[in-house]
């Protein structure tokens, strides 16, 4: 079985992480910018970031022959925060990057006007560069985030084709589905959806446009969701066909509306930019 996760936060997990995601089954991630928890307090701590998704987190993901790509953005609550919001200025180099697929995570957490601002800033760097966005839609009050996620979208120069709305659940899903957008659900062991909720939905709207991803982060949160998921839906009476479709076909779609995804692992050495990787070992 192959699986691609369309949306985890490998900056937040260890190695052991990938060696047990490579043995699932896990082959491709897309690591989409967020906040660390600790508040940044300069746009200097967003490049340090944004360069380590472009250069050290695809090198380790590649030890474990895993195809490691990311979305870059200023997130939805740091966008609140005046000492981060200069990084909006500095998005459009990066976004020419060759392993950045799409614009994200963008979208709403607080649903405050700095955050329109943000989300629609970002949406229109989506549309010039010809990336896709990965949009955050809220935990809190969702669907009126997901209307006004819709209405930005729909306003913007962004096609709502070009858009995974992200965080999805039981209440958002059909207005989601029937907007266009590609469909993205993260599974968690204790919030946000579960493995047989994710069951239900895809028995109820089907597979097409859905993905399926673990977030998995620096909180409680397990990266081999995914494959978890697939093994769900198999017990459920799922072929094959429709897993492959949810777990890999659909994120190679999405992620491949950016020109850019390239899914062969390129053998490393053991040092990253002049650094060695190896603990005890010589």
């Amino acid at each position: 079985m192959r699986v691609f996760d369309p949306h985890i936060h490998m900056t937040s997990r260890t190695t052991d992480d990938y060696e047990a995601m490579y043995e699932a089954g896990v082959r491709a991630v897309v690591e989409p910018a967020f906040w660390l928890g600790q508040p940044r307090t300069s746009p200097a701590s967003f490049v340090d970031y944004f360069d380590s998704l472009l250069g050290w987190e695809p090198f380790r993901a590649a030890q474990y022959g895993i195809a490691h790509h990311c979305a870059l953005a200023l997130n939805p609550k740091e966008a609140n925060d005046p000492r981060c919001t200069p990084v909006l200025d500095e998005l459009p180099r990066y976004l020419l990057k060759d392993r950045v697929v799409a614009v994200g995570e963008i979208g709403y957490d607080s649903m405050t006007p700095a955050e329109d601002h943000a989300l629609e800033h970002q949406l229109q760097l989506a549309a010039d560069h010809g990336l896709p966005a990965l949009v955050h839609t809220p935990h809190r009050d969702k669907l009126a985030g997901l209307r006004r996620t819709l209405d930005a979208v729909r306003a913007s120069a962004l096609s709502v084709e070009r858009v995974l709305l992200d965080h999805l659940n039981e209440t958002t899903v059909e207005e989601a589905r029937d907007s266009g957008a590609w469909l993205g659900f993260s599974v968690y062991p204790d919030t946000k959806m579960d493995e047989e909720r994710m069951v239900a939905v895809l028995k109820e709207f089907g597979p097409e446009k859905v993905l399926v991803n673990s977030a998995a982060d620096w909180g409680r949160s397990d990266p081999l969701k995914t494959r978890r998921v697939a093994d769900a839906l198999l017990a459920a009476g799922f072929d094959e066909d429709d897993v492959d479709l949810v777990l890999w076909r659909n994120p190679v779609a999405f992620y491949g509306l950016s020109g850019r995804l390239d899914l062969d692992v390129t053998a490393t050495d053991a040092t990253h930019e002049g650094n060695s990787i190896l603990r005890g070992g010589e």
